[in-house]
């Protein structure tokens, strides 16, 4: 006589709840020793911060990869317009260089100040990085700069970047340009 198939989960259900709990409880003696044996563990043995555990993991990796993506959206959406002459007054096309540099500069600032955060974590970067924040803080300006016709806006950014590029190249980490894609740029 077949046994319905509500009956046979019902009871392979309350098997597995048997099974687990009675392998949850376990004895109190075991768990008592467990407990005794992790309090007997001397303070000394647990992890505490350090110089080495402090700095950030593949620090240069990353620093290379936020600066080069920094350095490639300026060069693509900032400098080359601005050699064109895109930014002057009565430009073709003028707006829409002016969006775009908008937005790589942004852009620009956000990965140069991820650079700077990952030159912490190395002591040769932080030092070679340290005497440029000053120029990183100001880019956040360049939008304002650029729409009241400062020619001279898009030429400081990119001599930040190059001061960036070269203080990585002196710690060991040179940078190269990676020009960001469309979803890089719109999330910032």
């Amino acid at each position: 006589m077949p046994v319905p198939i509500r009956r046979l989960f019902v009871a392979l259900t309350l098997c597995c709840a048997l099974v687990a709990g009675a392998t949850a409880c376990g004895s109190e003696k075991s768990s008592t020793k467990d407990t005794a044996a992790a309090q007997a563990v001397p303070a000394a043995d647990s992890p505490t911060p350090s110089a080495s555990a402090e700095h950030q993991k593949l620090a240069k990796t990353r620093f290379v990869a936020n600066a080069g993506l920094a350095a490639g959206a300026t060069y693509q959406w900032i400098v080359k317009p601005w050699k064109a002459g895109k930014f002057k007054k009565g430009a073709k096309g003028r707006k829409l260089a002016l969006v775009k540099a908008g937005l790589a500069g942004a852009f620009a600032y956000n990965r140069l100040k991820a650079a700077q955060k990952n030159a912490q974590g190395d002591p040769l970067l932080a030092k070679a990085i340290a005497p440029l924040s000053s120029g990183i803080d100001s880019l956040k300006d360049l939008p304002s700069k650029l729409r009241n016709g400062d020619e001279n806006a898009a030429g400081s950014f990119d001599g930040i970047i190059n001061q960036v590029k070269g203080a990585g190249q002196d710690a060991g980490a040179p940078v190269k340009n990676q020009v960001p894609s469309a979803s890089q740029l719109s999330k910032g």
